[in-house]
């Protein structure tokens, strides 16, 4: 789970390309279709316009070099479903989801388009965000053609200041993120590569509480440590082993192997 120093300026190269100075000033945020994360990550991939939008049976891929599909998923996985359905049978396919991981807020009012202080958001983003959307196309991941790119982006999230509360901020809309530099990557394209989800110290037998503590250090607000086994299951790096009380026990596979080749089983 790292990156070299010709990726960091390969991606700084497709930021640059896409995020030209003053252009925020001059013509709004987020006025462009394509939204700002998504256009930087399609141009790190593959800046060869050739490359980009091209039609593959029914769909539209995002880049298609003749060999391999690259979809840019910056939201839920879920409307990917049909896309790879048509797509893996034939063609290899990497989804590339960019992650936040340092993010700084600004709001942005919606009737003078007034922009606040930029904040820094308390929650740091991992690769273990991932897994909500893992589980939304798990029936695929064990499909030789098929890889999952995760890329930790620290970036700048702007929101329009128009949800309810005496601050507007709550149901408030996104209206666009500018990535600021590339932090880490972490590609899955086999089973053995889910191991990285694995913290040095699991004990030999653990609950999904336990699990959760001990992976993330800090709560992950949207993924439920089930999910995370769940995943990790079907992939065969966890398996299920009992129960303590009312929690299930969960042993890393090889773990479990080991403890019964000691005791004879």
């Amino acid at each position: 789970m790292s990156i070299t120093e010709e990726q960091r300026l390969r991606f700084q190269r497709a930021r640059d390309a896409i995020v030209q100075p003053g252009e925020r000033e001059r013509n709004g945020i987020g006025t462009q279709m394509e939204k700002t994360v998504h256009a930087v990550c399609k141009q790190y991939v593959d800046p060869d316009p050739s490359h980009q939008e091209i039609p593959v049976g029914s769909y539209i891929a995002d880049i298609y070099d003749g060999e391999k599909i690259t979809e840019i998923q910056t939201g839920s996985f879920a409307p990917l479903r049909a896309k790879l359905s048509a797509f893996l049978p034939s063609h290899k396919v990497e989804i590339l989801h960019p992650i936040p991981h340092e993010k700084w807020l600004t709001w942005i009012d919606p009737e003078s388009g007034a922009l606040s202080r930029r904040t820094k958001s308390p929650v740091t983003g991992s690769f273990y965000h991932a897994f909500r959307e893992l589980y939304q196309i798990r029936m695929f991941l064990k499909d030789p053609n098929l890889a999952v790119r995760l890329v930790l982006l620290d970036m700048e999230e702007y929101r329009l200041q128009d949800g309810w509360g005496r601050d507007g901020k709550r149901g408030s809309h996104r209206y666009d993120r500018i990535p600021e530099k590339l932090v880490d990557e972490l590609v899955l394209r086999e089973a053995k590569d889910y191991n990285a989800f694995l913290p040095d110290n699991l004990p030999e037998q653990f609950t999904s509480r336990e699990f959760a503590s001990l992976a993330t250090r800090k709560k992950v607000r949207t993924v439920s440590p089930s999910t995370m086994l769940l995943v990790l299951s079907e992939q065969g790096v966890v398996t299920k082993t009992g129960k303590r009380g009312n929690s299930y026990l969960w042993s890393a596979a090889g773990q479990e192997t080991e403890e019964n080749n000691k005791s004879g089983r």
